[in-house]
């Protein structure tokens, strides 16, 4: 059966719903991929071997409708390692280099809360987000302190210092945290081109690649990989999929390794394993984009908990800000709310774990949400969304300015053939043109039932405009729960609590702004 899904969720203030644990140990392994999307058996894909990851659905839960908070890399890290987006967090775009965003120094992450809890915490591979003290771990192997490759890609390193970590677990007698942050499958074109556009022929045992001794590569023809509609159908692009396939394979043996140190250090039995990504895929629509091709996220649960499901699928609207709040109540954690005049709202996030015990009753009013400003530092482009099972509102803020492209992007054999095919008049054979793609109305507004592409803006059609009013007026709430210092724009300046118009000719929206 092939799965599928949409939407997005937000929420900030974390509420962790009471679910009665055992007296047993509590462990945690997140294993996270990098701009990894749909190309898994579990979902549907029948071309892209992964055996690894689609056995976690023998012991757990595959989620239809999970999405990130923010299509970027730091910022959708930073969401999920604290249960907050990024423009409450302050993680606005890339941590690394010249973009150097960081998150404010108060900000309250899942590592720091669980080692204050006496949980033995670790991180091994991507980390890519700061300041150092809010993201602490006990035992850090990452780019900070290896090459990213070593500790992201070359997955018989990575097992062993998964060895490593439940060895030491052992040691300080405690439970654990582990947090795999897989660089694959990230392009690596821009940095490293030498390996190919996915960094497919790292470690490879070909001259000059290296050797991964526990990997065993898998090539895919480009005319057989299964093409997600949001890429254009040329040999360019299918060239480029098939790369990507190989190093979701190679993640996925990666994921086979970790998977069996866990079970060799006797840890399988008492441990929730979380399989998710970061964001979209790289590829045009994808990462850096709020539409679903951008924002929709794999996730599998496992429980080893008796009253959890196995072989299970779920339907319900859940966002990855849902992870900290589902890790702390596993581990039997309270974190209080934050200082508010705020009521508790039924778009704060909420634990998973009830929905691992028992599916919950379809609500066509659950929503999740989405925010994103920045990724690399000159792509200044505020997007804010809200998704219900039926609809999605995206508010541009920045809609007269071109929707900018990444550096991983803009070299890749994909793009690169859309500007050749658009410069010489060809056919793109995708679906929508490149002008279209830059250039985006203020606000978006689709049927995703009937217009799964988000291709046929409804915003301002006079039948929907309640529901349109409706999800704005949410969307405004929730950025304003959550402190959004862009709430107001690009209409009105926000002084306190208000929003004082501009007088920019954009005072349409300002009525939902006023608080």
């Amino acid at each position: 059966m092939a799965y599928t899904g949409l939407s997005l969720t937000l929420f900030m203030c974390l509420f962790v719903t009471k679910t009665v644990l055992s007296n047993g140990a509590r462990n945690v392994l997140i294993l996270l991929a990098d701009d990894g999307g749909f190309e898994l058996g579990v979902y549907g894909n029948k071309i892209c071997q992964t055996p690894n990851i689609d056995s976690l659905l023998q012991r757990g839960v595959v989620f239809n409708n999970a999405f990130t908070s923010v299509s970027s890399c730091s910022p959708s890290r930073a969401a999920l390692l604290t249960g907050t987006p990024s423009h409450q967090n302050g993680m606005y775009g890339l941590h690394h280099g010249v973009h150097h965003f960081n998150s404010f120094n108060n900000t309250q992450s899942l590592p720091n809360t669980l080692r204050r809890n006496g949980v033995y915490t670790g991180i091994i591979g991507k980390k890519h987000v700061g300041p150092a003290e809010v993201y602490r771990f006990d035992f850090e192997q990452t780019e900070e302190n290896n090459h990213i490759n070593q500790v992201g890609r070359n997955i018989t390193h990575m097992k062993l210092l998964a060895r490593e970590f439940f060895g030491n677990a052992k040691k300080e007698n405690k439970p654990f945290f582990l947090y795999v942050g897989f660089h694959d499958p990230h392009r690596c074109g821009h940095s490293e081109p030498q390996y190919g556009p996915f960094c497919e022929r790292f470690g490879s045992g070909e001259e000059g690649m290296g050797l991964i001794p526990d990997w065993k590569p898998w090539y895919y023809v480009w005319d057989e990989v299964q093409l997600p509609d949001h890429i254009p159908d040329t040999e360019a692009a299918r060239r480029d999929v098939a790369a990507q396939y190989t190093t979701m394979s190679r993640l996925d043996q990666g994921v086979g390794l970790l998977l069996k140190e866990l079970e060799d250090a006797g840890y399988s039995n008492d441990t929730l394993i979380i399989y998710t990504s970061d964001n979209g895929i790289p590829f045009p629509s994808g990462r850096t984009n709020l539409y679903d091709s951008g924002l929709r996220e794999p996730l599998l649960i496992s429980s080893p908990a008796p009253e959890a499901r196995k072989h299970a699928a779920s339907y319900a609207m859940v966002s990855l800000l849902d992870i900290m709040p589902t890790v702390l109540d596993w581990f039997g954690i309270k974190r209080e709310p934050e200082e508010s005049n705020d009521i508790s709202s039924e778009d704060d996030s909420k634990s998973l774990l009830p929905i691992l015990e028992k599916e919950p009753p379809a609500s066509e009013a659950r929503a999740v949400f989405a925010s994103q400003t920045h990724h690399e530092v000159t792509m200044y482009y505020p997007m804010r969304a809200v998704r219900t099972r039926r609809y999605k509102l995206i508010h541009n803020l920045h809609f007269a300015m071109p929707f900018p492209i990444d550096q991983d992007l803009y070299v890749s054999p994909t793009f690169q053939d859309i500007l050749n095919r658009t410069r010489t008049k060809q056919p793109l054979r995708w679906y929508k043109t490149l002008k279209q793609h830059y250039y985006r109305p203020q606000w978006e507004f689709y049927d995703i039932r009937a217009d799964p592409l988000e291709l046929n803006n409804l915003h301002g059609k006079p039948s929907l405009a309640s529901t349109e009013a409706a999800l704005r007026a949410r969307l405004a709430g929730w950025q304003r729960r959550g402190r959004d210092a862009w709430r107001c724009a690009p209409a009105a300046v926000l002084e306190g609590d208000a929003c004082l118009p501009l007088q920019n000719g954009l005072d349409d929206q300002i009525s939902s702004l006023l608080f």
